[in-house]
């Protein structure tokens, strides 16, 4: 089946743009070197306005947790960030992983293909997230008090922009994968996004609208320096980057730093070699943070598909079914959610919540809900269920003293562990990501929680090029 399906992409292969793999192996210098080209591609792309599209006034970012995902800038080259590349490649891996399609990876006619497939499925991404951006009033502007779309060929202009956008980010994304950088664009990127947000909004110098700076700090010694109440030192409301939240942002990122390392290490011992002993590491957080990405993801596509609905067919709020999918408000060209199931997938902050502690419940109950969902989704299509670990275990040549060196014991053991540590994995990510998203976290919490999990891969990965530097034979052993 999965050879019919990589049949029609061969000769789309022959006309995708791609990048080389190095002819000999780079060493972690020019690693650093081209992973540093293209963070720094990424940064001036992000810094880039999309020409067309009229300017000024306060843009309300209603796809904030989208951009925190996906590394997106808002109104700027950078506007769908990774989002279609991590799309078409969740789709591919979702159906390899399912068996609805086969792909046999260890052949490297497949796995090009595959590589195809996933270009052409990220290109069709771009396409359709540019038309949704365009066509669900995303670049809509108030002239004189009038609520304008952009015009057709405006519209055609930032299509382009962003469909040549995409096709950079892919490229860099996949000049990183190929091994000329370190790690994957995709990653990179993201912690890049997250670091921008958090150092801007602790040390921005640009004055907001109740006249301090909108860096936390700034405004906290601005807050003492007038004389303030102290509860205006660390709450400024109105949404502004605050004390509050730089204090919350600390202790979450220590909370996910704490949760990362939480993990349960089952003894191993190597079946051929006597007096050999590892550790089988089970982490808390066994999927990662993929479940909250996915979840956040599925908050994103709802609050984009109301308001294309809204926009086309119920601006004015009064057909009661549309309704139920989300109403908006619209001022100055901007959209503020103000009912329906889009109202309440979208965080608040502390104040909202307390004014309407309904709204905080039913996200929360819909974010924990959604990640354990997608964690235990997951756990049989990304290939880490009791069953497939345990078949790694025997292929590996391990066994776990106690037991048989079959696969049934110790699949009987994992089962133990791996389910539980699953759906409360899951639930803490969730609770963690909604909880910080109240209390203004830069970044909101899943922002850092995907920073922390990214920098410690990136930690490992350092670790282990630096071992291949040093020591070629124990690192051929190691990759």
């Amino acid at each position: 089946m999965m050879g019919r399906f990589l049949q029609v992409f061969e000769p789309i292969s022959r006309i995708m743009p791609e990048v080389r793999a190095p002819p000999k192996r780079v060493n972690l210098s020019e690693k650093l070197f081209w992973t540093g080209i293209a963070l720094v591609v990424y940064l001036v792309m992000s810094e880039i306005p999309l020409f067309g599209v009229p300017g000024g006034g306060s843009q309300s970012d209603v796809y904030f947790l989208w951009r925190v995902i996906f590394a997106a800038n808002m109104r700027t080259l950078m506007e769908l960030g990774i989002g279609p590349i991590v799309t078409a490649g969740l789709i591919l891996q979702l159906l390899a992983g399912s068996g609805i399609i086969d792909v046999d990876f260890s052949k490297s006619e497949e796995r090009a293909l595959y590589t195809a497939a996933s270009k052409f499925f990220t290109i069709v991404m771009i396409v359709v997230q540019a038309l949704a951006y365009i066509l669900g009033g995303a670049y809509r502007y108030s002239d004189g008090g009038v609520i304008k779309n952009i015009s057709f060929q405006a519209s055609v202009l930032v299509f382009v922009q962003l469909l040549a956008a995409g096709i950079v980010i892919m490229l860099l994304d996949e000049l990183i994968q190929k091994g000329w950088g370190l790690g994957s664009g995709i990653s990179l990127f993201i912690v890049a996004g997250v670091a921008q947000t958090i150092f801007w909004h602790t040390f921005s110098p640009f004055p907001l609208g109740d006249g301090k700076y909108m860096g936390a700090l700034l405004a906290f010694f601005q807050s003492i320096l007038k004389g303030e109440a102290v509860s205006q030192w660390f709450v400024r409301g109105q949404g502004y980057p605050d004390m509050l939240g730089f204090l919350t942002t600390i202790i979450v990122f220590l909370v996910a730093i704490y949760m990362e390392g939480m993990r349960i290490e089952l003894p191993v011992s190597y079946a051929r070699v006597r007096g050999f002993r590892g550790k089988l590491p089970l982490k808390l957080l066994y999927v990662s943070n993929i479940p909250v990405i996915l979840a956040y993801a599925v908050f994103a596509n709802i609050q984009l598909l109301a308001r294309i609905i809204w926009s086309w067919f119920n601006p004015m709020n009064e057909n009661f079914l549309l309704n139920l999918i989300g109403t908006f408000n619209e001022t100055d060209g901007n959209q503020q959610v103000t009912g329906g199931l889009a109202y309440y997938v979208t965080g608040s902050n502390l104040a909202d919540l307390v004014q309407n502690p309904l709204r905080g419940i039913v996200y929360m109950v819909f974010v924990i809900g959604l990640c354990v969902l997608f964690s235990v989704m997951w756990l049989e299509v990304g290939g880490q269920g009791p069953e497939q670990v345990a078949e790694q275990v025997i292929e590996s040549g391990m066994q776990i003293p106690g037991f048989r060196r079959s696969k049934g014991p110790i699949e009987n053991l994992l089962r133990r562990y791996i389910p539980t540590l699953t759906i409360l994995g899951g639930a803490l990510v969730g609770l963690l990501a909604a909880v910080s998203q109240f209390f203004g976290v830069f970044s909101s919490g899943m922002g850092v929680l995907l920073a922390v999990s990214i920098l410690y891969q990136y930690y490992q990965i350092l670790a282990q090029e630096q071992i291949q530097e040093f020591f070629p034979a124990l690192g051929k052993v190691l990759s």
